[in-house]
């Protein structure tokens, strides 16, 4: 039932075809699809750079500048080809209380730290303990994300200029309106149209980057007047300079920022480690987790000293990629490239694009990234496995990534050490000799110590008692405890235990802890143990 359970959750996020996955080579229609797909990135990374500039209270061009130089470093030598990263909302409501108390420069020196911090992670190669995020967390933070995705594209939908920063953000703004808001509205479904059908009829440029040229033109050559790129602000910029953090170097401005880049490293390498999971089972291709910490660091660094806000992996953005036809490199690359060309010579042009087009590119990418199977497979799956993708999404969307991630991971982890609690049991039976033997069986652990020693009846049993754990396993200090408080209650009652088949990584354990100790009488609850294992030699060799 469990492997059927996982099998199903793992559809949910597996590609339709993976035919249609595998890389081709560096043939030319590969490179021509590798920059085409990663001109559409580009032009979906400008208004969300730009409005994550906004919630962190930075000018547009600081999250433009992080868009170039974490993604074209990630793309260089990220631990996944194909994945996007740059300026991101999970970083950015973070740096909003960092800025508007300390000002921009203690933030460029908080993400200068916060790469650091990556770097030590990549290092120490902390990435793998991504491996312990449960497939239902998995899929609660695809449909969390694509929820936040969803939402984040209703700002587009206000009066651009008519929204104000309250500390925490921009929020507030008049809502768009008569004919204004259908004409935005019928844009955004023609955008949509041309997504959906295009592949049906042609794969010779990208999907979303048809949408975008069509709706664009349709705007322009009529005339239509709704909300652009360049309402929200101007992108126009020179190239980023180095600039070292004008900051005190002294341990209050450590005091400062560290908390804040202990967070943001945190969370921009939980997103980033499980964006690189994800496109890697939609690519079927693994990804190097440590590499990709490394990664993110060293582009987090090079952003600090040149004025960028900072960033991690962007779902959104990875998606666009993925389904455009990016697999490689350099989709990467030309995506960061094509975003500097924007801010260096192309910002009228760019400016030009109406949000419509963007937000129809992300509309459907929601829709693409909701895993809408998980309506139909939660009867099928076990209740706590249920319980947690729906956790992990309200929480995405309530609180934050990082959160959600932790609070599921927490939730599995109990759930688990709960059901496996629940198993320890024993059989018994007395030899011919007049000894009782437990055959334990069920893991020993801090959840099940307590279980373990309400299965032997101390009072009614006879001089000589054998515990068998050939069907057990002991694995942490609550087990050795719980060894130690049954060998004591039966030398209080005047008899002998024996301990038989504890396998040799729990034979070490009990050593190392002292508990185990040949020729000692340091640990007289175990002689009669150590006396068994050295006369028989079971103890330790099976």
């Amino acid at each position: 039932m469990r492997r059927a359970a996982l099998a199903l959750l793992a559809k949910n996020i597996s590609p339709p075809n993976l035919s249609l996955m595998q890389d081709e080579g560096f043939t030319a229609g590969r490179i021509k699809t590798e920059v085409l797909s990663g001109l559409t990135v580009a032009l979906a990374l400008v208004p969300e750079a730009v409005a994550f500039a906004f919630v962190a209270g930075v000018h547009p061009l600081v999250g433009l500048y992080a868009a170039f130089l974490v993604g074209l470093v990630t793309a260089l030598i990220g631990g996944r080809p194909g994945m996007i990263s740059g300026a991101t909302g999970a970083l950015a409501v973070v740096m909003v209380a960092l800025v508007a108390q300390h000002g921009v420069e203690y933030l460029f020196a908080t993400v200068v730290l916060m790469g650091i911090l990556q770097v030590i992670a990549g290092a120490m190669h902390w990435g793998k303990f991504i491996r312990l995020v449960p497939h239902p967390v998995m899929l609660g933070f695809v449909n969390g994300l694509a929820i936040v995705i969803f939402l984040a594209q209703m700002t587009q939908f206000k009066v651009p200029g008519s929204m104000v920063s309250d500390g925490h953000g921009m929020s507030g703004g008049e809502w768009l309106s008569g004919m204004q808001l259908y004409t935005m509205l019928g844009l955004v479904v023609l955008t949509m149209a041309i997504i959906w059908l295009l592949p049906k009829l042609t794969k010779i440029i990208p999907a979303p980057l048809a949408g975008i040229g069509v709706t664009a033109l349709v705007v322009i050559g009529f005339g239509i007047d709704v909300p652009t790129v360049g309402d929200m602000a101007s992108i126009k910029g020179g190239l980023p300079s180095f600039h070292i953090p004008a900051v005190p170097f002294n341990f209050e401005t450590f005091e400062i920022i560290l908390p804040y880049a202990v967070i943001l490293a945190a969370i921009g390498l939980i997103e980033s480690l499980l964006t690189l999971n994800l496109v890697g089972e939609m690519t079927g291709k693994r990804g190097g987790a440590s590499q990709e910490c490394i990664a993110q660091g060293s582009a987090n660094i090079l952003t600090g000293f040149f004025g960028g806000m900072g960033g991690c992996a962007m779902i959104g953005q990875s998606m666009i990629n993925v389904k455009s036809g990016g697999r490689t490199r350099i989709a990467g690359i030309a995506a960061a490239l094509f975003l500097l060309l924007f801010i260096v010579a192309a910002s009228p042009l760019i400016e030009s694009i109406p949000l419509a087009a963007l937000v129809g590119v992300m509309f459907m990418v929601v829709i693409g990234t909701f895993a809408w199977n998980s309506f139909k497979i939660m009867s099928k799956v076990p209740l706590t496995d249920a319980f947690v993708i729906v956790l992990v999404t309200v929480v995405t969307v309530m609180e934050d990534l990082a959160v959600a991630v932790v609070v599921g991971v927490i939730v599995s982890a109990l759930a688990y050490a709960w059901q496996n609690a629940r198993r320890i049991h024993a059989k018994s039976y007395t030899t011919p000799e007049g000894a009782k033997v437990y055959q334990v069986q069920g893991p020993l652990f801090f959840g099940s110590s307590e279980g373990f020693l309400e299965l032997f009846d101390i009072e009614g049993d006879p001089s000589t008692v054998v515990v068998d754990f050939a069907d057990s396993r002991v694995a942490d200090q609550s087990a050795l405890q719980a060894i130690e408080a049954l060998s004591a209650r039966y030398e209080e009652a005047g008899k002998t235990v024996q301990l038989r088949h504890l396998s040799r990584d729990c034979h070490e354990l009990l050593t190392k802890a002292g508990h185990l100790m040949v020729d000692s009488d340091d640990d007289p609850e175990y002689e009669i143990a150590v006396d068994y294992s050295v006369k028989t030699g079971i103890l330790g060799g099976h």
